[in-house]
């Protein structure tokens, strides 16, 4: 891998939940919880969510007739330069001065989406990963983004 895989573009969170997601520029990863006040945050397997600016950007090209903003699809960290749905779960990821662990691969969309109402899809059930919160520290946008492993690799 190279020493830099991506770089974060925004960081997002929800102070309640069924709330849109407001980027904060910055924040900080609390270790087995996510992003610090977001509402998702807590001790299960989802706790930072992540998409790629990349297949935001393919999804707006597509889609102008919807207005998107970071943290519109409920993802937590968009980050550039990396295609998070090809990882496997297991893979570490470093981002900023914390250290994620990819846990789960895309979700099931909520009927309430107001981008699958608008545009017929969504990008966040096939595109989207979450993940555990391994080591914490500040996370801000222009942070470098590492692969660190894949788990797979050392069976």
């Amino acid at each position: 891998m190279k020493e830099t895989d991506g770089i974060v573009k925004a960081v997002c969170i929800s102070r309640e939940k069924g709330t849109p997601k407001e980027n904060l520029g910055e924040s900080l990863l609390i270790e087995n919880w996510g992003l610090e006040h977001d509402a998702h945050a807590g001790k299960w397997h989802r706790q930072v969510s992540l998409l790629s600016a990349d297949k935001i950007d393919e999804f707006k090209s597509e889609h102008p007739e919807v207005t998107i903003e970071p943290g519109a699809f409920g993802e937590n960290l968009v980050i550039s330069g990396i295609d998070f749905a090809r990882l496997p779960v297991g893979t570490i990821i470093k981002v900023g001065e914390g250290v994620l662990e990819l846990s789960q691969i895309g979700k099931e969309c909520h009927s309430g989406c107001i981008i699958a109402q608008t545009a017929g899809k969504c990008i966040m059930p096939t595109e989207g990963v979450f993940a555990r919160v391994i080591k914490g520290g500040t996370v801000k946008a222009g942070d470098p983004v590492k692969i660190e492993y894949h788990k797979t690799e050392y069976k």
